[in-house]
Formats: C-alpha cells, sequence, structure tokens
C-alpha cells in the first residue's frame, strides 16, 4: 500500500488544540467550552480536536465518571457534555472563528455495555471462555473482531453520521495500530468519496499508517527526549529522529508534543518530566517541521495532573494572558505567516552542543533561527556559524531587533529560548 491520498492544504503550517472537555469548565459541556473559542482564536488555534464525545459505558466503569475511551454508543453525545445539536453548534462557532474540528475516534474497543454487545455479539473478540475482553488488559472495555465485515461497515457509518451530521473536519484515530490498516484505507476512501477531503492523525508512531493518514505521533521523540533529561540518551539521539522528521512529506508529518492526555493524567506533566526545559522543548515542537499539539491547559502553564476518570477542572489563572500564553500565541502565529514553518522548507541543525539545540529555518526570502537550552544546566553558550545566519531579525517573543552575523556566540540561562525571525 503507497502513499496515495492527499492531504488538506489547512493543514499547512497548522497546530492542534486538545480539548478535555470534562476538566475544562465546571459545567464540562459544550456550550461553557464555546466561551473559550475567542481566546483560543486569538491564541492562533487552528484545529481543535476533541477528546471521545460519545456516551460512556456503566458497566465496569473506572471511577466516578469512567474513561472517555469506553463507549456505549458511537452515534450519540455523552449527556454530560450536552446533545448532539449543541454540538453542532459548537462546530459552526468552531468554523466561524475559522478553526476546524476532529473528534477523536475510538475503533479497537467498545465500553462494556456498548449496545452492538447485545445486537452483535459476533462482532467481537471473545476469550476461551467465550467473554468479551481486551488484548491489553483493560478492564472496561471490550475488542472488536475485525475480521467480521458487517461490523466494519458499521463502524464506518458510525463515523460517517458525524462528518455529515455535525459537519467536522477529521479524525484522531485512538491506538490506530490496533485495528487493521486495510479498515483505515477502507474508511477514509468510503468517507471522502460521500464528503470530500478531511484530515486524518493517527495514534500511532508506526511509519506503515502514514500510508493511510496524513500525520501521526512522534512518541519516539517525546521517549528519547525524557531520556535525555533523566542522563539516559544524548542530543544525538534528538536530533537523528527530528532530522528524520524534517525529511517526511506533507502527506506524513509528525505530530510533535510534550504533553497530552495520557501524558499528563499517567506520566507527568511536561514541568515534571522536562523541569527548566519544558519551554524550550515546547518551542521546539511548536517551530520544528510537522504539527505541533498543545493540550488544554498547557497554555497557563498546568501543573496539575488531571484526573482522568473523575472531575478535576484546570486551574485557570483569572488573567490568561501569562507570559507561556504569550509565547504559544507568538509562535502560533509565527507559523501561520513565515513560510520558513512550512512545507518545503529547509531545516538546518546548526550545532553538535549536548545541552542546547540550534537550528535555522529557510524557504525563499523567509528564514527562522531557533536556539534552545533544552537542559538543566545554567550559562551554557554555544557557537553557532552558517552562511544564511546573517541577517537583521525579530526576537518573536520580546519583539527586540537584532542584527545576526555568519558566526554568532549565545549564553543561555536553564529554561530559556530564543526564536527569531528575519525581518
Amino acid at each position: 500500500m503507497a502513499l496515495q491520498h492527499p492531504t488538506v492544504s489547512w493543514a499547512n503550517g497548522s497546530n492542534i488544540y486538545e480539548v478535555n472537555l470534562r476538566q475544562y469548565t465546571t459545567q464540562g459541556t459544550f456550550l461553557a467550552f464555546a466561551n473559550h473559542l475567542p481566546r483560543l482564536k486569538a491564541m492562533g488555534v487552528d484545529v481543535l480536536w476533541f477528546m471521545p464525545i460519545t456516551p460512556i459505558s456503566i458497566n465496569k466503569r473506572q471511577g466516578s465518571l469512567g474513561s472517555y475511551y469506553a463507549c456505549s454508543s458511537y452515534t450519540d453525545t455523552n449527556p454530560e457534555f450536552g446533545s448532539i445539536a449543541q454540538f453542532q453548534y459548537l462546530v459552526r462557532l468552531a468554523h466561524e472563528n475559522g478553526m476546524r474540528v476532529i473528534i477523536d475516534w475510538v475503533a479497537n474497543h467498545t465500553g462494556c455495555d456498548h449496545k452492538w454487545m447485545y445486537t452483535n455479539p459476533e462482532w467481537f473478540l471473545k476469550n476461551e471462555q467465550g467473554q468479551f475482553y481486551d488484548r491489553n488488559g483493560w478492564v472496561d472495555v471490550a475488542d472488536l473482531d475485525y475480521s467480521q465485515p458487517a461490523m466494519r461497515k458499521a463502524m464506518i457509518e458510525a463515523m460517517l453520521f458525524w462528518v455529515k451530521t455535525c459537519g467536522i473536519d477529521g479524525f484522531r484515530c485512538d491506538m490506530a495500530h490496533l485495528v487493521p490498516l486495510d479498515f483505515w484505507a477502507d474508511a477514509r476512501k468510503t468517507i471522502e468519496a460521500h464528503c470530500g477531503q478531511l484530515f486524518w492523525l493517527a495514534e500511532t508512531d508506526d511509519p506503515n499508517y502514514l500510508q493511510v493518514f496524513d500525520a501521526s505521533y512522534a512518541w519516539q521523540f517525546m521517549h528519547t527526549s525524557e531520556k535525555y533529561m533523566k542522563g539516559e540518551d544524548t542530543m544525538a539521539s534528538m536530533a537523528y529522529l527530528l532530522e528524520q522528521y524534517a525529511k517526511l512529506p506533507p502527506q506524513a508529518m509528525k505530530l510533535l508534543f510534550t504533553s497530552n492526555h495520557d501524558e499528563n493524567s499517567w506520566n507527568g506533566t511536561e514541568f515534571e518530566k522536562y523541569g527548566k526545559a519544558a519551554m524550550p522543548f515546547a518551542a521546539l515542537t511548536l517551530t520544528w517541521p510537522g504539527i505541533p499539539l498543545v493540550y488544554s491547559g498547557q497554555e497557563v502553564a498546568n501543573h496539575k495532573r488531571l484526573q482522568f476518570f473523575d472531575k478535576d477542572v484546570i486551574d485557570w489563572p483569572l488573567n490568561t494572558h501569562t507570559s507561556i500564553e504569550t509565547m504559544y500565541t507568538a509562535l502560533l502565529h509565527l507559523r501561520k505567516r513565515n513560510k520558513a514553518l512550512q512545507w518545503g522548507a529547509t531545516v538546518t541543525l546548526l550545532s553538535q552542543h549536548n545541552q542546547v539545540l540550534t537550528y535555522l529555518l529557510t524557504q525563499a526570502q523567509h528564514k527562522v533561527f531557533v536556539v534552545l537550552n533544552v537542559s538543566h544546566h545554567e550559562k551554557q553558550r554555544v557557537t553557532v556559524e552558517h552562511a544564511q545566519l546573517a541577517g537583521k531579525y525579530l526576537n518573536v517573543i520580546s519583539g527586540i531587533q537584532f542584527q545576526l552575523h555568519q558566526r554568532e556566540q549565545f549564553e543561555l540561562q536553564a529554561g530559556e529560548f530564543m526564536v527569531y525571525e528575519a525581518v
């Protein structure tokens, strides 16, 4: 199966914002979240990814509210979030604000009282005792059987329902590698034949899935960067992966992130994992070729591990215009306007320093130069030299202009980074 799918043009220079609806507001509803759309638009958010909006199973439910990923129906909304009509309204508002909407799709398994268990039990895998089960040992879900053609057809029809009914713009496909690749190929072909081109994001690092999906997770880089911060891996390992990602074509992009719902809840916040280097690593995800992901609350430096199965609202500050949100806003807008951060750009790593990452992104007359202290160590000095470095630049965060020469030396404190745009 070769790369054949075109990618939606709006993905060029775009970003994705993951919405944890339950924890976003006290109400935890579609309508309450809608109040944040103007702020997110101003921040530069392009794509809203909603964690599953479907109803959650009661049987074997974990915690008081259960897992988003244990659904009881593929064609209804979680009543705690609101109605289908209210989600339609939210999608329409997002579109009016220039944002796209993709929804989380959990095709590998259902919750333990999904209606298919009663109407079509043959659509599920069963253990030796003839019981529904999950191959990963997750206690609140049961795996579907993809050898069943009728189940595949019903799954595609359910996905098509959301595109037709609510006008969504694509899917983030949960644990995509646990579902046969040929199913995803059939789903994309069938759905797009009815509704036109969509955006498809796979939660997997398996390169084979980029034959069907527009983007996949950069899990390997995230894990390598964590090891680097623990002293268990090197800058060279990170640089190698980044260079490989930069070579990927537009229809096979990598999703770059320092946090998401799984990482935050189960493995710790970005501040736990990266310490003082959390913001430099965030800046890396926002300026390297690919698609950056921002998780709910990252823009206000959420230091809390959000509960996964229970209510645990993000601690929004009274004034969200913090230095961190300013950073996200500046860099998200930079991606939109500067072709050096879009398809076709050339990225060059400039230094061999083991604590500081420096790189130059160019396309035609457009240039962006980035310096990141991705360590815990203070006063890191680095010298960079490149013929294309010379010129007048704007520090995108501070707004101060600088004249850079072909050879420059920088000194950075722990947690410090610089992003320069040629002017």
